[in-house]
């Protein structure tokens, strides 16, 4: 009788719970496609999209496939970081120019990184009362 106790009443799996096959599938996509990641890095972009997973299960996730720890920081540069968010960038900046009838102007600008676009954005009106270029809230 002790022995069908103590067998109807252990737990049926002992230790911690395996990890979700589609959490290793996930954390394994984003390490392949950001090399440069380490596991805590991994972690946080898992938390930002709500899923709840320790940094050391990323750790294990990552040593159980043969993959190695994130490479050393300081190798990536400015220049490297650039190259791979030019798609992302842009820069803009406010233009004062002098016209040939001697009147000023403003010009809204904006330069895609990428390719190296310069786009207007625009030029305010001039004010009729005040004849004043400069910039209003009725761009």
């Amino acid at each position: 009788m002790k022995r069908r106790h103590a067998r109807a009443c252990a737990p049926k799996r002992r230790g911690r719970p395996p990890t979700i096959r589609s959490i290793c599938a996930l954390v394994l996509r984003l390490v392949r496609e950001n090399p440069s990641w380490g596991y805590r890095r991994v972690h946080g972009e898992l938390v930002t999209l709500g899923i709840k997973v320790a940094p050391s299960t990323i750790w294990e996730i990552r040593k159980q496939e043969g993959i190695d720890p994130a490479p050393e920081r300081a190798s990536s540069t400015w220049a490297d970081f650039l190259r791979s968010q030019a798609e992302a960038l842009l820069a803009c900046d406010f233009i004062e120019t002098i016209t040939l009838d001697g009147r000023r102007q403003y010009i809204l600008a904006v330069i895609e990184h990428a390719t190296r676009r310069v786009r207007v954005l625009g030029t305010p009106p001039t004010r009729p009362r005040t004849g004043s270029p400069r910039p209003s809230g009725t761009w």
